[in-house]
């Protein structure tokens, strides 16, 4: 029989999985058992680091034996049938009080869904977000776990000691219950999309604007990254565009086909988004780019179509280039604004008590879009909990207020260059849409009572109204409420 010496497991041992098994047991106080259903991936990770001190199984029964109590195992395997395949062997062999967590990137739905069923067997079930990918696995991740209060006294000084380490702190804190974790590493992920999806549109316009290298660019994205851009995508950013191809010798940004892929969390922040009530356009924009980008046949066949050359007049580089710079910017807070509606709006439905501010703070390090800015964030919870929009904080409003000329110079002169800027456009159209004294949505609600009776309400009195469009136009008040 196998003695009870680890204080945590690990099952499935591909990349992430390995990577945080070794980062585990890298930890004072740390004994991690690992378990994969192919047993040569758990007979490679103990020869190759034997150091680690890793206490291998070959089956759940013995898996379960070798945790001490409570059992505490993290899933790292592919989300969907695969999860729900160990939570299923797991459960079999753990008991009352001890801690499924599955650390794979769940739809939160699922999460809530599985809490539900394995809380009825007294097992604990958390869901946590893991961001950073492999070197975060391995080095330090952003970890956003979900789950009960008492699942979290056991867990939290495990996570709290593999989790990056930012201004002192590490990268963790307790979402909410149930699907809080993955909720919000989904919203993580989404933000992500619109990050990218912006920063390329500012290597577009530069390199269309200025005729710059790449090789150039590449100095122009390491002199924003010593600056208020500070942030790990614009940090790899510099690095991808000063990459030279060993077989062709052009650059390799040149030579990577513009068809760019995903793997689902930004679809489900736009799903998620719409169903909440939640604009998140830029997020929205940045999705429907990549699959834009993944339409070779359309696009073939509409190359020919009509429009400008694709060549931005620029007559100041620099001027321009600090252009794009604002627009940057200021795009990049309107994506985290709308990231964060969401989360406001998840946490009033699912009934989560999700600290903003705590959020930001573990965006900070480890994760994907870590990021100078959020500091700014945190303090803008904290002076505000009841914040309404987070480009209203004073502080982003300053920004915003700064870059909103160059903003709209950069939007404009991409428009009339024929040149694709979805995330840049919309952010600003959603800036502008948010601070309109009046929105012409009065005519569209005039337009849905007038086909569908759906009645509307009026800026001088109280009540329900409804037109009668085909007679003699007469308003009569209606019990009726608008859909």
């Amino acid at each position: 029989m196998v003695e009870a010496v680890a204080n945590i497991g690990v099952v499935g041992l591909a990349v992430m999985g390995s990577n945080l098994a070794r980062n585990l047991a890298s930890r004072e106080g740390n004994t991690v058992a690992v378990f994969n259903r192919s047993h040569e991936k758990t007979d490679t990770l103990l020869s190759e680091h034997p150091e680690a001190g890793f206490v291998g199984t070959t089956t759940y029964d013995e898996f379960a034996a070798s945790l001490a109590k409570p059992r505490t195992a993290i899933i790292m395997v592919q989300a969907g049938r695969g999860t729900d395949a160990v939570i299923d062997e797991l459960t079999k062999v753990f008991e009352p009080g001890d801690i499924i967590v599955d650390g794979g990137n769940a739809l939160f739905t699922d999460t809530i869904r599985r809490e539900k069923a394995v809380r009825e067997t007294g097992i604990n079930f958390v869901g946590a977000g893991i961001s950073g990918g492999e070197e975060g696995a391995l080095k330090g991740p952003s970890i956003m776990p979900g789950g009960s209060a008492e699942a979290w006294q056991t867990l939290g000084p495990i996570l709290r000691s593999i989790a990056a380490i930012a201004e002192g702190e590490p990268c963790v804190t307790h979402v909410g219950t149930d699907g809080a974790g993955h909720f919000v590493k989904m919203i993580h992920n989404g933000i992500e999309y619109a990050d990218m999806q912006l920063i390329a549109e500012a290597y577009d316009l530069i390199r269309r604007g200025t005729g710059k290298s790449p090789v150039e660019i590449s100095e122009i994205f390491t002199e924003w990254n010593r600056g208020e851009l500070e942030s790990y995508l614009i940090e790899i950013t510099a690095e991808v565009l000063k990459q030279v191809d060993a077989k062709t010798g052009r650059p390799l940004v040149d030579v990577i086909l513009d068809q760019a892929g995903s793997k689902g969390t930004g679809v489900w922040t736009v799903q998620n988004a719409l169903d909440l009530g939640v604009p998140v356009s830029g997020i929205a924009e940045a999705v429907f780019a990549r699959a834009l980008s993944s339409k070779p046949e359309q696009r073939a066949a509409a190359s020919a179509l009509p429009g400008p050359s694709s060549t931005v007049a620029v007559d100041d580089p620099d001027a321009f280039i600090e252009d794009v710079r604002q627009a940057l910017y200021a795009s990049k807070i309107i994506a985290y604004s709308q990231g964060f509606d969401a989360i406001v709006a998840g946490a009033e439905k699912y009934g989560w008590d999700i600290k903003k501010g705590d959020i930001a703070k573990i965006w900070r390090g480890g994760c994907i879009i870590r990021a100078r800015f959020l500091n700014r964030i945190t303090d803008a919870y904290a002076e505000n909990p009841g914040l309404v929009a987070l480009v209203t904080a004073p502080f982003f409003t300053d920004v915003v207020s700064k870059a909103q000329d160059s903003w709209r110079r950069v939007v404009a002169g991409a428009a009339y260059a024929g040149i694709p800027t979805p995330a840049f456009s919309s952010s600003l159209a959603y800036y502008d849409g948010l601070r309109a004294d009046r929105l012409p949505a009065s005519l569209v609600q005039g337009q849905r009572d007038f086909f569908g009776a759906h009645t509307y309400k009026r800026i001088d009195s109280d009540g329900t109204f409804h037109t009668l469009w085909s007679g003699d136009r007469t308003e009569i008040e209606s019990e009726g409420s608008s859909h």
